[in-house]
């Protein structure tokens, strides 16, 4: 995908690091439009955090180029910083300030000048429900509301660009629902997200494009959508029966066209190329056991589906942090 270049938030060219025979970020290219919410997915260590580092000015890269609304994050860093807020996945906020005091703070960091850092601090703080708190310390703050604290720190510049590392990890579902909420309104507003997460459900509610890095090298970028129809070989067949059949996942397994078998509360997931042959052996063997079939279904692939065919990573060692 390629846009004109006063339409690109992120344009990356070539981008590689290297630490000494280890290569983190291997020759990759990818632009990111204005106004769109882009996800980046990776397994652990797959070199999310290493790219990130770099389109913000942290890290120099070894070679190749990127730049931020135009602005070479290596050659010209002062000039694509000041369009940029960052949203760290562990608050940056000082907890033994308040939250006025420390969107002031923020301000003063990024040189904005004091009236002008006070009427922002302002508006954010009611847009986030945080005005009434403003003179309270943030250590009592609930994660949440020091979650909101951070976006809104990340703002006070009115960033162009939001850079956001798994916003939504440790909250409650209220909370997760909030800031999904939030970021589509200031996405709806004109902000671009960049948002790193290993929430795959999360990448598929919220990113109008994702991209896959694995060992360093991105290996898709396109819609959610998109990557679930170029997955169309992994398919699956769900069912759940109104009692347990003897040695059900051995049963089912034994079905010639099912390639996996997965077991997720009263429900099972059969992997297959071939749904409609197992719906009909699973209608077979429902007979054969005197069961009756609760729920029956033929679901396209997912995001996860696509995530794990790509990288071979499963869902039990996929999450935690990664560079």
């Amino acid at each position: 995908m390629t846009v004109a270049t006063e339409a690109r938030a992120i344009a990356v060219e070539g981008l590689t690091k290297r630490y000494g025979q280890l290569t983190a970020v291997d020759d990759i290219y990818f632009e990111v439009p204005k106004g769109e919410i882009f996800g980046f997915l990776g397994p652990n260590g797959a070199g999310k955090t290493t790219t990130v580092k770099m389109l913000t000015g942290v890290s120099a890269p070894t070679a190749g180029k990127a730049s931020v609304f135009g602005h070479d994050v290596v050659k010209d860093s002062f000039g694509a910083k000041e369009l940029m807020g960052i949203v760290p996945d562990v608050s940056n906020a000082y907890v033994e300030y308040t939250a006025w005091s420390n969107l002031k703070f923020t301000g003063a960091m990024y040189g904005i000048p004091r009236k002008l850092t006070t009427a922002r601090t302002v508006e954010l703080l009611k847009r986030f429900d945080l005005y009434e708190k403003r003179k309270v310390k943030v250590k009592t703050y609930s994660m949440g509301m020091r979650r909101k604290l951070v976006i809104a720190m990340a703002l006070i510049n009115q960033a162009k660009i939001l850079f956001m590392d798994e916003p939504t990890t440790g909250l409650d579902v209220q909370t997760v629902l909030d800031i999904r909420e939030l970021i589509r309104e200031l996405n709806r507003g004109g902000t671009t997200v960049f948002l790193t997460t290993h929430n795959l459900t999360e990448a598929n509610a919220l990113c109008d494009r994702v991209a896959i890095i694995n060992h360093g090298k991105l290996i898709a970028v396109d819609t959610p959508e998109n990557l679930k129809r170029a997955a169309e070989n992994v398919q699956s067949v769900e069912v759940a029966f109104d009692r347990q059949p003897p040695e059900p996942v051995e049963r089912l397994r034994s079905i010639s066209a099912v390639a996996e078998v997965q077991k997720s509360g009263d429900k099972f997931r059969l992997l297959t190329g071939k749904p409609d042959t197992v719906v009909k052996a699973v209608a077979r063997m429902a007979e054969e056991e005197g069961l009756n079939i609760s729920f029956i279904d033929t679901p396209g692939p997912s995001l996860e589906d696509v995530f794990v065919q790509l990288t071979g990573i499963s869902d039990a060692t996929r999450t935690g942090g990664g560079q």
